[in-house]
């Protein structure tokens, strides 16, 4: 399939990585000076069937899919959409990668063909994170959910559909939720930056890389599982619930968050986090894809 990549910055550097790796011709557009040397700097997949064009509407001519990662600003993708919805085929997928802004504003700048305009979310590096949220809006149509999905599926991602429109989508509003309690918690003395990352990725963290918060619950109630453990640690989570901390993001919670991350990393460079992380990432993603119930 030929694929259209609007938007090459970080995100886009590594959906371009993803396509190409899965045998797919891709074609990148980004009107920024210099973007096409950063995205190939960037990519690292067989760039054999990698073209670039700083001209959008033809980027997107003959795709069979495009896959937009502009920025979150809403005069911005009106005038992209506009472009994407006149140039591309009809009956083309337009996506847009958008942690933010919801499907519906982004189809009212798509007169023509408002029906195939979604949200196809990925997480960062979507190269190497399987999960995609696929959002319609009022106006998509079933027939580019299903073509979404089904071509997600298909680069190896684990794609789940929203059944509403909501600020963050999903997986961003659970993040932000254990944000918010970790931010009350530095706020308020309780513990430092670095044991709230250290209880997470020692603790709960490995658990939630194989299943999720439901199934994970259901396995500690034994025998009776999660009926036993609502009925008997239900009143207790929701004490817990009723003090969860309301921080607000004053410049003094902001130094104390921004001092910790400095005094974790310890002088250690932000690129070699990274490449361990990625690293791990990539065991991570092997061993589970070997294991058939995971």
């Amino acid at each position: 399939m030929r694929i259209a990549v609007v938007g090459t910055g970080v995100i886009g550097a590594s959906w371009t990585t993803l396509f190409l790796s899965y045998g797919h011709e891709v074609v990148a557009t980004d009107p920024a000076p210099g973007a096409e040397a950063r995205l190939r700097a960037a990519v690292t997949a067989d760039q054999a069937r990698l073209t670039f064009t700083t001209d959008l509407a033809e980027a997107v001519g003959d795709a069979g899919f495009v896959q937009e990662n502009g920025p979150e600003r809403p005069e911005l993708k009106d005038e992209v959409f506009a472009v994407l919805d006149a140039a591309a085929p009809p009956g083309t997928v337009l996506a847009s990668s958008s942690s933010g802004l919801l499907p519906s504003r982004i189809q009212q700048a798509c007169a023509a063909h408002p029906e195939r305009v979604l949200v196809g979310h990925p997480f960062n590096p979507p190269h190497l994170i399987p999960l995609v949220e696929v959002v319609p809006g009022e106006r998509t149509g079933e027939a580019a959910v299903e073509k979404a999905m089904a071509f997600y599926r298909g680069l190896g991602r684990q794609p789940i559909r929203l059944r509403q429109e909501l600020p963050g989508h999903v997986a961003n509003r659970l993040q932000a939720a254990l944000w918010r309690e970790a931010y009350s918690l530095v706020d308020r003395g309780a513990a430092s930056v670095a044991d709230i990352d250290t209880a997470i990725a020692h603790g709960p963290g490995l658990r939630w890389a194989l299943l999720g918060p439901f199934l994970n619950q259901h396995l500690s109630g034994g025998a009776g599982g999660i009926a036993h453990v609502l009925e008997h640690l239900g009143p207790p989570m929701e004490e817990w619930w009723a003090d969860l901390g309301t921080p607000s993001l004053t410049p003094e919670l902001t130094r104390k968050i921004t001092q910790g991350v400095a005094d974790e990393l310890g002088g250690t460079a932000e690129a070699d986090v990274v490449a361990a992380r990625d690293a791990l990432l990539t065991l991570l993603l092997d061993a589970k894809n070997r294991t058939d119930h995971l």
